[in-house]
């Protein structure tokens, strides 16, 4: 399973408000690819946000991702009923991660990973860093290593 954060991860991290305060967000179509092409190919997909954004909603809709927890402060206890849902040990998960408050998950995971812009306290941790920054890439970046890894590509 490959669990992400959003912001900062499938995003820039930006956030932009329209002036009848609809909130907007860049996702990148590479990222989008590159889970598709994962879960076809078998892994799992989950997003655990401490944002609770709408358009985080229609982002996983599209991506057929069906675990979604969002406003959640403590990621690992979230993580917890997944782990339980889908009869997983952390050694069979992925986290992505960019910031200090994803931590405690990274730190518990089989895999930890973070995008190039990752804060520099996550990029000392992780097991990987990807080239890409997040929203840019980093996330199919990361998937490819993991299929290639697997030899599922």
């Amino acid at each position: 399973m490959v669990v992400l954060d959003v912001d900062g991860v499938l995003t820039d991290g930006s956030i932009i408000y329209g002036s009848d305060e609809t909130e907007y967000k860049r996702f990148h179509v590479h990222d989008g690819y590159g889970i598709l092409r994962s879960r076809q190919k078998g892994l799992l997909f989950s997003i655990i946000s401490g944002k609770v954004s709408k358009v985080t909603s229609i982002r996983a809709r599209r991506l057929e991702i069906e675990d979604v927890y969002q406003g959640e402060n403590d990621k690992v206890a979230v993580f917890q009923h997944i782990k339980l849902k889908y009869k997983l040990d952390y050694n069979q998960v992925c986290f992505i991660g960019d910031d200090e408050f994803d931590l405690p998950l990274l730190r518990k995971v089989g895999f930890s990973a973070a995008p190039a812009d990752a804060v520099e306290r996550v990029r000392k941790e992780v097991a990987y860093v990807a080239k890409a920054e997040g929203g840019r890439g980093a996330v199919r970046e990361i998937l490819d290593m993991i299929l290639h890894a697997k030899e599922l590509l």
